[in-house]
Parts: C-alpha cells; sequence; structure tokens
C-alpha cells in the first residue's frame, strides 16, 4: 500500500514497511519512536495513522506525518501529531493546529531552531521530560567498569555464580522460548506493553529486530530484544523481559546483550521513562552519557509555559 499524501491519513499497514522504512532511515536525532518496529508495533496503542508530507514542503526530501492518540490525566483522549522529518512550513504548522492538539516528539535541533519562529506565533515549546529517550555507551553497559558501576557489577557476578545458565542469540527456532518468557512475566506483571511484545516476537525477522535470550538450567527466563538504527550506529532496546527470583537477572541482561553487540554500534538507546519515577531511578542508575531530547509544541493557550518548564528543571538531573 502507497502512503497516501496529506491531508489523507492512513492506518500503518505491513505493505508500508518498505517506504516508510526508507523515509525513517535517513534520520540521525536517535527519536526510537521513528523506526517502521517503533511505529507499527504500537500503532494500536497510539492509534497511529501516517500521511506523506507534501512535495512543497520538503526542501530536499520526502517526509512523514504520524497522527496519534494519547490519554490526558483526565482521562481524556488527545490528538497529537509526530513529524520525524521536522519542521515543514509555519502555515502548514498553524494548519496542523486546527485539527490536533499538539506536536509530540519534536527534534531538539528542529526545536531549537525555530523556538524563535513558533513562540512569536504564539505556541509554547517545551521539553517533554517523560519522553526523553536515555542514551549509553555499548562500551559501558558491556564493561561496567568503575566505581560507578560498583553495584551493577556486584550483581551481575552474583547471577554468574549463583545460577547454571546459557545465553543464546534469538532465533527462529528458540521462538517459542521467547513467549514463555513473555507469559510469565505478564502474568506476573500484568499489562503493560505485552500485546506490542508478542506481535514484535510474531515478526522478529520481518522487522528486523534481534535480541538474546537467557537460560537458567535451561528454563528460559529472560530476553532483550530491539534494532539497529540511526544509520547504524545506535540500538534501541525496545523490550527487555525477565521472570523468576534471579538476583541480578535484569543486570546481567543487559550487560550481556551489551556485550554481544556488534562494536559499529557505539549508543544503546534504552528509551524513555514515561514519567515512572522508579523506572527513571533505574535508568539513571546506568549512568547515561546523554538523553534524546524530544519537545512538544502546542497552543499557549493550552500550555501553562512557566509551569512546564519549572517542573522539567526540577525533574531533570544532571550526570
Amino acid at each position: 500500500m502507497k502512503l497516501p499524501e496529506y491531508p489523507e491519513f492512513a492506518p500503518i499497514d505491513l505493505s508500508m514497511q518498505d517506504e516508510i522504512t526508507g523515509l525513517l532511515s535517513v534520520l540521525s536525532d536517535g527519536i526510537s519512536e521513528f523506526t517502521f518496529a517503533g511505529l507499527y508495533l504500537f500503532r494500536d496503542t497510539y492509534q497511529y495513522t501516517v500521511s506523506l508530507l507534501p512535495a512543497s514542503c520538503c526542501s530536499s526530501r520526502r517526509g512523514i506525518i504520524v497522527s496519534g492518540e494519547e490519554l490526558t490525566k483526565d482521562g481524556e483522549r488527545e490528538h497529537f501529531i509526530m513529524l520525524p522529518h521536522g519542521f515543514p512550513t509555519i502555515s502548514m504548522i498553524d494548519e496542523f493546529f486546527s485539527g490536533f492538539c499538539g506536536i509530540k516528539n519534536f527534534p531538539e535541533k528542529e526545536a531549537e531552531t525555530h523556538r524563535i519562529e513558533l513562540e512569536r506565533r504564539g505556541y509554547c515549546v517545551t521539553q517533554d521530560r517523560n519522553n526523553f529517550d536515555y542514551i549509553y555507551t555499548r562500551k559501558d553497559l558491556a564493561e561496567l567498569s568503575g566505581r560507578k558501576f560498583h553495584k551493577k557489577r556486584n550483581l551481575v557476578n552474583a547471577f554468574i555464580n549463583n545460577y547454571n545458565y546459557e545465553e543464546k542469540p534469538i532465533i527462529r527456532e528458540n521462538r517459542c522460548d521467547l513467549y514463555s518468557v513473555l507469559e510469565s512475566w505478564s502474568d506476573d506483571k500484568g499489562g503493560g506493553d505485552y500485546k506490542a511484545a508478542k506481535e514484535a516476537i510474531d515478526l522478529i525477522d520481518l522487522l528486523n529486530l534481534q535480541g538474546c535470550i537467557t537460560y537458567v538450567d535451561g528454563r528460559p527466563c529472560a530476553y532483550s530484544m530491539g534494532e539497529v538504527y540511526c544509520q547504524g550506529t545506535m540500538f534501541a532496546v525496545h523490550f527487555e523481559k525477565a521472570v523468576g527470583s534471579y538476583k541480578g537477572i535484569y543486570q546481567f541482561i543487559n550487560q550481556s546483550f551489551a556485550s554481544m553487540l556488534d562494536e559499529n554500534i557505539t549508543c544503546i538507546n534504552r528509551e524513555q521513562d514515561l514519567g515512572n519515577q522508579g523506572l527513571r531511578q533505574a535508568k539513571m542508575s546506568y549512568r547515561p552519557t546523554g538523553f534524546v531530547r524530544k519537545y512538544r509544541i502546542c497552543s499557549s493557550e493550552f500550555a501553562p509555559c512557566d509551569e512546564i518548564r519549572e517542573e522539567i528543571g526540577e525533574a531533570f538531573t544532571s550526570v
């Protein structure tokens, strides 16, 4: 299926994979949502639809528009759009706001370049801290060297010393073991991203996902799965699941999988914390080397900019 041109939108479909992948492959911002798998697997969660930017809005290349829905704190659904390829024209931004509440996951470089123009137009441009992607060097996660990773190393060593384990790359023959881990994880944790994680296993080859699975005493107990993106320099960890009460298992699969990745991959993106304070603390404990900062653009009528910026300043902890 060919992508429709704006203002027409269509639900994301597997038949669009080659076209969308080709358009997103040129991006270098590192935003974890902007891969075909990242959009397709969560198409139902956010009711994603997609459209092709008009040629007149693209100075050098075509781009896509992604529309979606998300729940507000009040339980209402708001319609948003995402512009992976950045700023089109100010008149088109105005047009978007006639049908959408805001622009989500706007790239940092584009936001800073066009901030003044947007704010003069009456829009509020703010950092979306809850959706910042956490970036780590592959080397740091693989080696866990130095005092700052002392506790992580101890947990990894506890797992290695206490359990009879085996690691295997994910292949078609052991895919059923991924389902086993996922089902056990879902029974224990409930809800979450179960549907997307299951479909990722179903379509692992088609979506070009890769990962590793860990066994303890022959039983599948954990896996990590994601994809290479950002022009081959970064790996996005989309799913990481573990079951049982094995001490250090999450620290082990984190370190183990990082050590398996190709050395051409310099950075690992462990995605956002979505405002979950426990998850934020866990991600910060691995000492990220940086963040993929994402911005929201909304009408100043609905966005108390000063309060938002104050909240972001309080939430952000430098490393």
